[in-house]
């Protein structure tokens, strides 16, 4: 599981507590309606203390998990990439920020831009408690997604959650406005839900980034056209989260985890080392052999069988995710 650090668990806990967890979970209801219809926003989602406090504590957890997922798959896949300066764009409270940090703790500038104001105080709070002094001391900047206001160049430059808000005209242009900040160097991280909407809006702005000069580092093995069919699946990973207390609170959770899912690409300047190929479902393990289904760089979707026979490769078989590589890292197969 990926669970929220200590020190923003605790700063988020307090930051809810005495709030009305009635009008807390109206919010929530009322958040999750919205961005299930995954159209394009008209006016700030998060408009009012009561929606980004509800957004915060129903929200953040999960924001965090899969944006750590995915950068860490980056991590895995670029060991030599080490950003210094993050720029995150519609960051909301901040999730990203932390994330990044507790993949690379090296990084050192961070950039939040965020157009509720509602949403930089309340992140700009929650970063007053990190015992990190660069989250602690991270710029946050009021401004929209507008290729004319250029970004801070960064190393690392991520979206996550937002491009659903675009209208579809402008996606293309908000994926070329990230890559600008990205430069010559930096690294570009898009997350959108794990559905069929948001696999396709990952595609789309997969394919702009391609066309930009970027190579994909991850989740993809390849730069090609994207095998899965389109219509039929979708390319999607999870992450398991333990539900915090003001989680529980707000929403009156039984379990006490919850797996968000997610799409994800992540494309840099710079060629990376990458996959050989990418679990794409749960493994499939029986008595004595692990199947797989992957996506290849040679010969696009391949499902994989690993039996007991072939050792040390069938063992780490057994260990694998759903989203891992394959063959492990380090692993020739």
């Amino acid at each position: 599981m990926t669970a929220l650090p200590d020190d923003l668990r605790s700063a988020l806990d307090d930051a809810l507590r005495g709030l009305d967890r009635q009008g807390l979970a109206r919010s929530v209801e009322r958040l999750s309606g919205r961005y299930r219809e995954g159209r394009a926003a008209s006016a700030p989602i998060l408009a009012t203390a009561g929606d980004v406090a509800a957004y915060a504590g129903y929200r953040m957890p999960a924001t965090y998990a899969a944006v750590h997922a995915a950068l860490s798959e980056v991590a895995l896949a670029a060991p030599a990439f080490a950003p210094r300066a993050m720029t995150d764009v519609g960051g909301g409270t901040g999730a990203a920020l932390w994330a990044a940090h507790g993949v690379w703790p090296g990084l050192d500038s961070l950039t939040v831009v965020e157009q509720a104001p509602e949403a930089i105080a309340l992140g700009r709070r929650l970063a007053t408690a990190a015992s990190a002094p660069a989250l602690r001391s991270a710029t946050w900047r009021r401004g929209l997604i507008d290729p004319a206001a250029p970004l801070p160049p960064a190393d690392l430059v991520t979206l996550s959650y937002v491009l659903g808000e675009l209208p579809e005209p402008a996606r293309e242009a908000a994926v070329s406005h990230l890559a600008d900040a990205a430069g010559a160097t930096g690294t570009v991280v898009l997350v959108e839900p794990g559905t069929p909407d948001g696999y396709e809006r990952i595609a789309a702005a997969r394919d702009v980034l391609i066309a930009r000069g970027l190579t994909v580092v991850a989740p993809c093995p390849h730069d090609h056209a994207c095998p899965v069919p389109r219509g039929r699946d979708w390319c999607h990973f999870a992450a398991r989260l333990p539900r915090e207390d003001a989680h529980r609170r707000i929403k009156e959770g039984t379990l006490g985890f919850e797996d968000e899912k997610f799409s994800y690409v992540a494309a840099s300047a710079v060629p990376h080392g990458r996959a050989g190929a990418r679990v794409l479902r749960h493994p499939l393990k029986r008595k004595g052999l692990v199947g797989l289904r992957t996506c290849t760089a040679d010969d696009g979707l391949a499902e994989v069988t690993v039996t007991k026979r072939q050792g040390d490769l069938y063992r780490a078989a057994r260990d694998t995710r759903w989203g891992d590589a394959w063959p492990p890292p380090g692993d020739r197969g």
